[in-house]
């Protein structure tokens, strides 16, 4: 059998936890994943209320380009990709426009795609609703792991104060501007960000009669 290798310009998933030479055993082995797409969505979207959004952005900045890198429609739902140094003054016209009413920040969470072209590898990611007009839109910010750093949006909605805690805690993006930046989930000392793609996955202590969990390719033989 040959084994599949694969590096940061090739496509194929690798087995779980890196095994190679192993055949599919994880279901995605050998899978050629294709190249993300990172231009916009052309418009009209096609859905009146995501062209509206659109619209009243548009008109608030006097065109997008200064604060929207791009926006993306996908399965009726809009995400914009907010440059960094506009995300107040984009996140404050999305809460107050009386067209736009997005009053509720129902979640807010990390992501690492650590082979982004662009670089900017760490993305903050947005969720926001409307209750008044019922719609809800995405908003994504991505900055490199060298200068992690975010406006935090707390003083927009109160409702980010802990979500941007644990995306620091886990991704090490930096809120600049929370008033009490700590960790939330893991130990204080802790080192590292757990949920960054680069982050060694074993030998994790554990406090049972000295034992130590082994790193995930230790753990069970594909051979």
């Amino acid at each position: 059998m040959t084994e599949l290798t694969s590096g940061p310009s090739d496509p194929r998933r690798r087995d779980a936890f890196g095994a190679g030479g192993s055949g599919d055993t994880s279901g995605f082995g050998g899978l050629v994943v294709p190249a993300a797409e990172l231009g916009s969505t052309p418009r009209p979207y096609g859905v009146a209320a995501l062209d509206d959004i659109h619209d009243t952005l548009e008109r608030a900045f006097d065109g997008l380009g200064d604060a929207v890198e791009r926006s993306i429609v996908d399965r009726d739902e809009l995400t914009l990709h907010i440059r960094r140094e506009q995300l107040l003054a984009v996140a404050q016209i999305l809460r107050d426009d009386p067209g736009l009413r997005f009053e509720l920040l129902s979640s807010l969470s990390g992501a690492d795609y650590l082979d982004d072209p662009t670089g900017r590898r760490l993305h903050s990611v947005y969720h926001l609703l409307s209750m008044t007009h019922r719609r809800r839109v995405r908003l994504e910010v991505s900055v490199t792991a060298e200068d992690p750093v975010v406006p935090s949006v707390t003083g927009v909605w109160p409702t980010a104060d802990w979500h941007e805690r644990e995306t620091y805690d886990f991704f090490g993006i930096i809120y600049e501007g929370h008033h009490s930046l700590t960790r939330i989930m893991m130990p204080d000392d802790w080192e590292g960000f757990p949920q960054r793609k680069d982050y060694p996955l074993g030998g994790v202590p554990v406090d049972y009669k000295g034992g130590q969990v082994p790193p995930p390719d230790a753990r069970r033989s594909y051979a």
